[in-house]
């Protein structure tokens, strides 16, 4: 009887923090003492783990069992902490060695079988870049465990079979003849499958020629979307065909989008990397904790921080509460949220491009001369009074969509795919990533104030518009600078190196929602 010890991995948030798990057996009555915070489903361990390792043929010493989770003043949650807890208590009897360098990551069921948890990618990810080479996951979690290039995991069905792996005797164990051999690769068992699924694009627009070009420029540009117009004009259809004109991730961008995704999965859902910018469309009656993230001890991601690289869509945005949207005004600027909890604070990466859709007003008919609208003054300054000026200040693109004529509808002509647009967009992008290189910087939507008047400053002529727009209070400060990125965009996408007083005039428009669109 002696000292075992085993590694796990508690996340705060996508933060990964290695835990020494030490186990000691005394002499003392029976009893299992487990230390170092854990919460009420961790404190649960201890019984599931006595079933699990009882029913596998290997019983834990009926003697004093008393196991510390270092650093002991960190707070750990949740059931991942079974198989290292049950593999350093056995390790301390001497029924097991070896484990005191492997990280495990797993729950266990009342009949010993290892059972999948969320978030095995952050957490793997986090102890491969502390210098932990060796991993044990469920079988469940081992396609994505795998996704970490140079760690080494082995993925098993019950506790038996590590058992096994890590010196057990293989006669004292149960229910394991027949099924499985020592030494055996279970990757076999997490089968990557391919879903197809049906895309959109963006040929099925019917007419709204300048809500398309908007689409373009925010897609070439990472800029923030509104688009407000009557019910049926196309500003749902126009906002689920932004993602199809986006580039797909690189490798570091993927890795965190697939990381805070595997916070929500549980089982086999993640087999690869997520290439493509997610998308991520809240209903409008969705709290606060939803879209920023939230929860009573370690706070969980919301929608802003799934759609981390991506797009996050609020349709019928003025039906949103005021506190929800304003909350968004923080990760719109710094591109992360920090949600600070009794229990502890968590970050999470929240750099996705906002796009908006309203109604003209409540009952949506008050276009053109507005003579069917059934709305009161008040009620439309109410239902646009939940969209505060800070907010749409941060909003690049603010468009209006008119109703699609039936001319439009029927037309039956070429209109250009989302293949055509986006190889368009990747061209600009590429120009832009030349430029910005030097800066550290991916997307004009990023570029500060201080290079828009420093190097890349243009001329009066260019700006005279611009100018003579904040002389008379139509833009603000922040405004102006995101005109000037907005011009940036619009001359990448015409190829051209430095953006005139026709791509400010273009870019001013875009940023004044009107009837003249």
């Amino acid at each position: 009887m002696g000292m075992g010890r085993a590694l796990a991995v508690a996340l705060v948030g996508l933060n990964g923090h290695v835990i020494e798990v030490e186990a000691d057996i005394g002499q003392t009555l029976p009893n299992f003492i487990l230390l170092g915070l854990p919460d009420a489903s961790l404190q649960e361990a201890r019984d599931r783990i006595r079933s699990a390792a009882q029913n596998s043929g290997i019983p834990l010493s009926r003697r004093k069992i008393t196991v510390n989770l270092v650093p002991a003043s960190l707070p750990k949650k949740g059931s991942g902490f079974d198989l290292s807890i049950v593999m350093a208590a056995l390790n301390a009897a001497g029924d097991v060695r070896r484990t005191g360098g492997t990280v495990f990551i797993s729950e266990l069921g009342l009949d010993g079988r290892l059972r999948p948890v969320r978030g095995v990618l952050p957490a793997v990810l986090a102890a491969f870049s502390a210098g932990y080479k060796e991993f044990v996951v469920s079988t469940a979690n081992l396609a994505e465990a795998r996704l970490v290039k140079g760690a080494k995991v082995r993925g098993y069905d019950c506790l038996a079979q590590v058992a096994i792996d890590f010196d057990a005797d293989p006669k004292d164990l149960a229910g394991i003849e027949g099924t499985w051999s020592p030494g055996a690769d279970s990757a076999g068992a997490a089968q990557e499958t391919a879903v197809a699924q049906q895309g959109v694009d963006l040929s099925e627009v019917a007419g709204q020629a300048v809500a398309r070009l908007a689409l373009e420029i925010a897609a070439a540009g990472g800029h923030h979307l509104m688009m407000v117009g009557p019910p049926g004009s196309g500003k749902t259809m126009l906002a689920e065909r932004l993602p199809g004109l986006l580039p797909d991730l690189s490798d570091a961008e993927a890795m965190e989008v697939t990381a805070i995704h595997s916070l929500e999965h549980r089982g086999a859902g993640l087999v690869e990397l997520m290439r493509r910018p997610p998308y991520e469309r809240p209903h409008h009656s969705a709290s606060t904790a939803a879209i920023i993230g939230g929860g009573s001890s370690i706070p969980r991601p919301g929608a802003a921080s799934r759609a981390h690289r991506g797009v996050l869509f609020l349709d019928e945005a003025p039906e949103f509460d005021k506190r929800v949207l304003d909350a968004l005004r923080q990760p719109l600027e710094s591109g992360e949220l920090v949600l600070h909890r009794s229990a502890g604070t968590a970050a999470y990466p929240a750099r996705f491009q906002l796009v908006m859709a309203a109604n003209p007003c409540p009952c949506g008919k008050a276009t053109g001369k507005g003579i069917n609208c059934e709305c009161t003054p008040m009620a439309r300054r109410r239902y646009f009074g939940r969209l505060s000026g800070p907010l749409l200040d941060r909003v690049d693109i603010q468009l209006q969509v008119n109703k699609v004529q039936l001319s439009q509808l029927a037309d039956a002509g070429e209109r250009e795919s989302s293949a055509t647009v986006a190889a368009r967009v990747q061209l600009a992008r590429n120009m832009a990533g030349e430029r910005l290189q030097q800066w550290g910087l991916a997307h004009n939507a990023d570029l500060t104030g201080r290079i828009l008047r420093g190097p890349l400053r243009l001329g009066g002529h260019d700006t005279a518009l611009l100018d003579r727009a904040m002389g008379t209070g139509v833009l603000s400060a922040r405004g102006y600078d995101r005109v000037l990125r907005l011009a940036w965009t619009v001359a990448d996408l015409q190829g051209r190196e430095r953006p005139g007083s026709d791509d400010v005039g273009l870019a001013l428009t875009l940023r004044q929602r009107g009837e003249g669109l």
